[in-house]
């Protein structure tokens, strides 16, 4: 672990809970920074639990809403809390890095937001730990996805976020083209924009539409970071989740349940608080579009079925994983 994850896990966080005793060397890992989710959580948590996660990190950002006492009683979490800034943690990056350092050399994780859910090939059917196996049979350290936004048939507003149940459910809705793809050349990571906020928000500035490339799972070791989000990672080999010779890796889907009746909500208080990033210009852009009424949809739009659906629409693939 460096000096600066050090330290920023010895003055930044509060642990709230410490299960991490429990934890078996095999074990898969889930890694996630909140603030304010509480409805998402008995979803988040059971999803992933089927999928076959054994172990949760969680570092609540100032939460009022019971989200973290709810998470203290998981008997699968350990939770730390924190008041500090979540913009100078580089968006809770540091915060995480400082975890996985202390906790995670070895083991299979997986690092997402509560408002999303990982789709893989074949995971209506076979674990997690069917994946990971293979992939460490294939000798593969890391496994990427694309952040597709899900969005309902009407109004935003109107798709309330059930305690418990499937965002998707809700939130069933996805643009299966209008994407563009871009190697960085500096990390060796191919950069994703487009879906519906390019077309709805950031039409007239598309540079400016958020990534939606992410390496969320990764066998981790010492000495490996996240330098911007889940998008890009140190050592560089990490980003090369695609094949360069013609060939093609598997790869995965977040489905990303942002757009329901809380985001204005969450839009106006990011705004206030401006701990995103370029001074929450993201935000920003969305409320100049919202005026408290916004439809993502349209008649391109494609309902939500399977990961075979997205499969067949070139979103993500089996690879050689077969």
């Amino acid at each position: 672990m460096s000096l600066w994850s050090r330290y920023k896990l010895r003055i930044e966080l509060s642990c709230v809970v410490d299960r991490t005793k429990n934890i078996r060397p095999s074990d898969i890992l889930v890694f996630s920074t909140l603030r304010n989710e509480k409805a998402r959580l008995p979803y988040f948590l059971d999803y992933y639990r089927k999928l076959g996660v054994n172990h949760f990190f969680f570092v609540d950002n100032d939460s009022d809403d019971g989200g973290r006492e709810y998470l203290k009683d998981q008997p699968d979490a350990s939770v730390w809390t924190t008041t500090a800034s979540y913009k100078r943690s580089k968006f809770g990056v540091d915060w995480l890095n400082g975890l996985k350092a202390k906790y995670a050399d070895g083991h299979w994780v997986l690092v997402v937001d509560v408002d999303e859910l990982l789709v893989y090939p074949f995971c209506d059917t076979r674990p997690l730990r069917a994946l990971t196996d293979w992939l460490d049979s294939a000798s593969i350290k890391s496994f990427g996805t694309m952040l597709l936004d899900m969005y309902p048939k009407g109004k935003i507003q109107h798709a309330r976020i059930r305690e418990g149940k499937d965002p998707v459910k809700t939130a069933s809705y996805f643009d299966a083209s209008n994407y563009f793809v871009e190697k960085n050349k500096k990390y060796g990571n191919l950069w994703i924009q487009g879906g519906p906020r390019l077309r709805s928000f950031f039409r007239d500035k598309p540079q400016f539409a958020p990534a939606l490339n992410k390496t969320p799972l990764v066998k981790w070791s010492k000495g490996y970071v996240y330098v911007s989000s889940t998008h890009t990672l140190l050592p560089r080999g990490l980003n090369q989740v695609y094949d360069e010779w013609g060939g093609q890796k598997p790869c995965g889907v977040l489905l990303h349940t942002k757009f329901m009746n809380t985001f204005s909500e969450k839009a106006e208080e990011e705004m206030k608080r401006k701990q995103h990033y370029a001074a929450s210009r993201e935000y920003r852009m969305y409320l100049n579009k919202l005026n408290g009424d916004l439809l993502l949809w349209n008649e391109q739009s494609s309902e939500y079925k399977n990961w075979q659906q997205l499969e067949q629409l070139g979103l993500m693939a089996r690879g050689n994983w077969a």
